[in-house]
């Protein structure tokens, strides 16, 4: 009885086993193949194009040639980087600061102030897109990358404060009150205590406001207006035009590649900062 009972207990763990990595391929499957789709079409071209392969038949440089010899699409690149970079040393600047002091100052209404800020991210693009023109068209920031900027850092800092305050109210109170019988200010705390303590948590909301700027549409495709000043998503979407079968599919592929490289390249990087910067405050202890 016990043997046959450990047999049936072995098969339940295997089958779960096998359940779990089936369940693993097919996630892993439907969220890689697309990006692996579109790097097979980016090195076709002419009728290619219009037959379906799973695999390599050619690597033909051609489509990505053709893009990066459009001095418009460097611009773009230029022009996202730029921004995104902006907008993450803005947001993190505002956040660690406001993260202080809602996670180690005590004052009434803390939980008040962190709701409110928590709640401007609830709002969708469209909903202040009319209201935010207007406040850019004021500053007289159309078609400029400041305007993608102060928009992008609106929309990014609500979630940087949040993940830097649950992150910094873990941190062991000991180590602020060190500072403080040291005679260090609330700033030297900040940066010399616990900023070095918060790198896992900096490196997934950095990660998550470039991702965020770098991908962003609508705002990219309202405030700007000429090519010198628009962004990689808006450039790849002018791209596309005509009829179906004049679009060119290739060059459209080899752009989305393009783009999409150096977000796989800086999560493979950040890697294991970003699972603890995730996991961090899940625990305590």
């Amino acid at each position: 009885m016990r043997r046959r009972a450990m047999n049936r207990k072995l098969a339940k763990t295997l089958i779960s086993k096998i359940a779990f990595m089936i369940l693993l391929a097919v996630i892993l499957i439907f969220t890689v193949f697309p990006f692996y789709y579109a790097i097979l079409t980016s090195f076709e071209s002419g009728s290619e194009l219009f037959t379906v392969e799973y695999w390599f038949s050619s690597f033909d440089l051609a489509n990505y040639r053709s893009v990066l010899s459009q001095e418009s699409f460097l611009q773009s690149i230029w022009n996202s980087v730029f921004v995104s970079f902006s907008t993450v040393v803005i947001a993190m600047a505002f956040g660690l600061t406001a993260a202080y002091a809602l996670g180690r100052v005590q004052f009434r209404g803390r939980g008040a102030v962190l709701m409110i800020v928590l709640s401007v991210s609830m709002f969708p693009q469209v909903a202040v897109l009319s209201g935010l023109f207007e406040v850019i068209r004021a500053m007289n920031l159309y078609n400029d990358p400041l305007a993608l900027i102060f928009s992008y850092t609106i929309f990014t800092l609500p979630f940087t404060v949040w993940i830097l305050t649950t992150f910094m109210r873990q941190l062991p109170k000991e180590l602020e009150e060190a500072a403080i019988v040291d005679g260090a200010s609330p700033l030297t705390t900040l940066f010399r205590v616990f900023i070095p303590l918060m790198w896992p948590a900096m490196a997934t909301t950095g990660l998550l406001a470039f991702i965020a700027a770098w991908n962003e549409f609508l705002f990219a495709l309202t405030f700007t207006l000429t090519n010198s000043e628009r962004t990689v998503p808006v450039a790849i979407a002018l791209i596309t035009g005509g009829s179906q079968h004049e679009l060119p599919w290739g060059n459209l592929m080899a752009a989305s590649v393009i783009v999409t490289v150096p977000l796989v390249v800086l999560v493979l990087i950040f890697q294991r900062r970003i699972v603890s910067g995730l996991t961090a405050g899940a625990v305590k202890g």
